[in-house]
């Protein structure tokens, strides 16, 4: 196997130690950014706008964060990366939780039912429980779309407008995928 190396940093060790990393992080960092979103609020925003706009609202935020994280190159992406990830993650779960509200009624989600959701969105089986397992599985599905995008935000300048226009038709993806998502597989049970 080959290592690819740039300026000295093996590029190998750094998607291991994302992936890994990432794989923590879907032990509670799903859990927690989920508590942290005001499902009310979310609600608020979809009446006075409407769901389209509500769905552009957090492309653009999404694609703010990948702007920032590549403008600099590879210099703002060691830093900018994780909190673009964490960042686009936020913007998925509110468009889905928006588009859930849109959709049922119904504003306040447990994060199991929530969980169930995003994880059909991106075509993973949930069965009946959401696991470990779904959780690393669903973090491994964003592991591979945003990580293979990132090689592209090495080039100052350029970076920012692949790494924006990557986050906004990825929110964008999400919101239309949701939005197909089968009727029984958008049931909430509250």
């Amino acid at each position: 196997m080959r290592i690819i190396s740039l300026g000295g940093i093996n590029l190998g060790k750094v998607k291991s130690d994302l992936a890994d990393n990432l794989s923590s992080f879907s032990q509670g960092g799903f859990r927690t950014i989920f508590h942290q979103i005001d499902q009310l609020g979310i609600k608020k925003g979809v009446d006075q706008i409407g769901i389209d706009k509500f769905i552009t609202q957090c492309a653009l935020f999404a694609a703010g964060s990948g702007v920032i994280a590549g403008a600099g190159g590879l210099s703002t992406m060691l830093i900018g990366v994780p909190l673009d990830i964490i960042n686009l993650i936020t913007q998925q779960f509110r468009v889905t939780l928006a588009i859930s509200y849109y959709n049922t009624g119904k504003y306040e989600l447990r994060f199991e039912d929530f969980f169930k959701i995003v994880a059909a969105s991106l075509k993973v089986d949930t069965s009946m429980s959401v696991s470990k397992g779904v959780m690393e599985e669903v973090a491994q599905k964003l592991l591979l779309t945003l990580g293979s995008k990132t090689a592209k935000r090495l080039i100052p300048v350029v970076g920012g407008v692949i790494g924006g226009s990557i986050n906004y038709l990825f929110i964008k993806r999400v919101a239309s995928s949701l939005q197909t998502l089968q009727p029984e597989a958008r049931i909430i049970r509250i």
